[in-house]
């Protein structure tokens, strides 16, 4: 019985292995596996990292969280995570690694309730198996792009026009955006998120250049001696610094629940569309793949809105007082615990108003 099973088994994938289907999507399946493990691997030691602050809260004595073992081995693993993003982007499309992105926010939900043991919720499983089905669309109807994206290739659809109209209005949008930001002080989530995201599509295209070029190199093709190479990554670089900027400005002003998903929607959005533009990843598509692949993404960040809005926001409860709660204080800070002694401090008042209510 074991012999038949195991010859049963052997001959599904030696037949799955050798199939004219595998042998031409295989390159796109190493991209999906890859992007697959690096948004696991970034919710878990998401996951950790959070393990690592609520137990340094509940300790007597307070320390950094950077001399936590357990926080180092959270960032040891996000960064595998991202090593793993950046070498998806040189074999699948980009318009096939960005949704997958979902995979993290949808693996932070589960993990959380294995090891952090929060309570199942219905959003959880409804977000998760519509992840599932947005994945399973978004894998089966890809686009297919066998192509090698050389130096040369990368030089010459810098300068197409298609890729030079989409960069002018970008620029515009952005330079729009940061004036509303910069001199009307508008910050509304939306300003915000779509400064992020018009820099995300430079991102994705930078990091889908320098990531194949750097693999036709380690197959023998060198292409690290041309400009262009270092001309993408330095915009890959100065462009996430500035993504990372604006980001972290939302997310004091709006709930992370609000946040996440409206990220997402907008990254992945403009990922897909810098990927179509630039890569042509949807040139010779049937009408037929492009809308489940369409729907693939609406399941996607249908999965993402489901968990992340009906989510409650915790917060670590840090003792403080808040001198808007006082009679007589016209402060709004809060006056922080000594992190080393078992006193509150005085009030940074002139008068002695202070005084009479302590």
């Amino acid at each position: 019985m074991a012999r038949g099973t195991w010859a049963s088994w052997s001959m599904f994938f030696e037949g799955t292995f050798s199939s004219p289907w595998y042998n031409k999507h295989k390159t796109e399946l190493l991209g999906v596996l890859l992007a697959a493990a690096s948004n696991f691997l970034i919710s878990v030691s998401l996951s950790i990292q959070k393990c690592a602050h609520l137990r340094l809260a509940r300790q007597a004595e307070l320390k950094p969280f950077y001399r936590s073992k357990l926080w180092w081995c959270g960032v040891a693993l996000l960064g595998l995570g991202e090593l793993c993003n950046f070498t998806a982007y040189g074999f699948a499309p980009i318009a096939l690694v960005a949704p997958l992105g979902c995979i993290s926010i949808i693996g932070s939900a589960f993990i959380s309730v294995l090891f952090l043991k929060k309570t199942v919720r219905a959003a959880d499983i409804v977000g998760g198996t519509l992840a599932v089905v947005g994945m399973y669309l978004l894998v089966t109807f890809a686009p297919n792009v066998p192509q090698e994206l050389t130096a040369r290739r990368i030089q010459k659809d810098l300068v197409s026009w298609p890729f030079l109209v989409y960069v002018i209005l970008e620029v515009i949008i952005f330079c729009i955006l940061l004036y509303f930001y910069k001199r009307k002080a508008v910050k509304h989530i939306v300003v915000l998120l779509m400064m992020v995201a018009l820099l995300a599509s430079l991102t994705v295209i930078a990091v889908k250049a320098v990531a194949s070029m750097i693999m036709l190199s380690a197959k023998g093709k060198m292409q690290l001696t041309y400009p262009v190479f270092y001309i993408m990554l330095i915009l890959m670089a100065t462009s996430c610094v500035f993504q990372v900027k604006f980001l972290n400005q939302a997310m004091p002003l709006y709930e992370a629940r609000t946040v996440v998903p409206i990220n997402f929607v907008f990254c992945t959005t403009s990922a897909i569309i810098s990927g179509v533009i630039f890569y042509q990843e949807f040139q010779s598509a049937a009408f037929l793949s492009v809308f489940m692949f369409l729907f693939g993404c609406l399941l996607s960040f249908l999965s993402v809105f489901v968990i992340a809005v009906n989510k409650k926001e915790e917060r670590l409860q840090v003792p403080y007082i808040d001198c808007g709660c006082i009679p007589g204080q016209k402060l709004t800070g809060k006056i922080q615990p000594d992190s080393y002694g078992s006193c509150y401090g005085t009030l940074n008042n002139k008068d002695d108003s202070g005084k009479s209510q302590s």
